[in-house]
């Protein structure tokens, strides 16, 4: 059972990432998933989370309008698409699933976690 978070990097402010969550040894067709940060010094913050059928989303405010989270349940993945990025955005990015409420909401405590990928905004 594992989650594997790709698509980070170095990007210049103003630019674009999409990362990608991919799940092996289980569904994710019954799992809330949520993108995650934890940026140097910094708590880990919830960014945005999916309903298990993609019909609801959460973003915290301050990645609201610049980043969409998406699932592919056939693929057993879910992205992110990162647009506008800032300095601010700077951290390691994880993703998590957590068994489903029938919500959206970003909780810290899930059932998996993958192992983080890094995300760069140069100024």
């Amino acid at each position: 059972v594992q989650l594997q978070a790709s698509g980070g990097g170095l990007v210049q402010a103003g630019g674009s990432l999409r990362l990608s969550c991919a799940a092996s040894g289980f569904s994710l067709d019954y799992y809330i998933i949520g993108w995650f940060r934890q940026a140097p010094g910094k708590e880990r913050e919830g960014v945005s989370c999916i309903s298990s059928s993609g019909g609801s989303t959460y973003y915290v405010n301050s990645v609201e309008s610049r980043f969409t989270i998406s699932r592919d349940n056939a693929k057993n993945t879910v992205y992110l698409q990162m647009n506008s990025l800032k300095p601010e955005d700077t951290a390691v990015y994880y993703c998590a699933a957590r068994i489903s409420d029938g919500s959206s909401w970003c909780r810290m405590s899930n059932d998996y976690w993958g192992q983080g990928t890094l995300v760069t905004v140069s100024s």
